[in-house]
């Protein structure tokens, strides 16, 4: 009797012990696939978004313009986000353009003009014809700070060479844009400048 109180004893505890362990091995398993499905998302994330950015600064000695400009490219379609910051244009507008050249010499004319890979007519982003460089007016608040984001399929980061807005200039004019005069808006002179350039994220 004793003997056999012994054996339920040890079957119970060993029982036990292949459960723990069990438990264990999966719990191991779990995170191990865990871990790795997390590094692929990762790993995906990392190859599938590109990046590109601008820094605006002022071509005019009696003007100041400072912002940024950075494009995210995910499946697709570009999203820019603009922030600029006009001190002397507090509570108007002004008109940002992407223009052909990635240069911002000689006050900003070394831009050249409007980017305008397919050849229409300039005019307002999404009506009927207008350049892929036609991003449109910016509104500034009392502090001369203003900001934009919009999202495009017509533009891209690298690869086709009608959209890569890669070393394209952006050009900020000291007038708004009235989106019919051609070329360009008669949106004024050029105030500020910056080119675009791939970022990494």
């Amino acid at each position: 009797m004793k003997n056999l109180k012994n054996n339920v004893f040890l079957m119970a505890v060993a029982i036990l012990f292949l459960g723990a362990f069990a438990a264990c091995n999966n719990s191991e398993t779990t995170k191990d696939e865990t871990d790795s499905a997390m590094a692929d998302n990762s790993m995906g994330s990392d190859t599938s978004a590109q990046f590109a950015s601008a820094t605006l600064e002022g071509t005019m000695p009696d003007t100041a313009v400072t912002g940024t400009v950075s494009f995210e490219q995910t499946n697709g379609e570009v999203k820019m986000m603009l922030q600029i910051s006009v001190p002397k244009m507090a509570n108007k507008s002004v008109a940002v353009h992407i223009h052909e050249n990635g240069a911002c010499g000689d006050m900003g004319k070394a831009a050249g003009g409007h980017w305008n890979p397919t050849n229409e007519n300039h005019g307002k982003w999404g009506e009927g014809n207008f350049h892929s460089g036609d991003i449109g007016n910016v509104s500034l608040d009392g502090q001369g700070n203003g900001s934009m984001e919009m999202k495009t399929d017509r533009w891209s980061i690298g690869a086709d060479a009608t959209k890569d807005i890669l070393s394209k200039g952006i050009i900020v004019h000291s007038g708004t844009d009235d989106y019919t005069s051609q070329p360009s808006g008669n949106a004024g002179s050029r105030i500020g400048c910056g080119v675009i350039n791939k970022a990494n994220m």
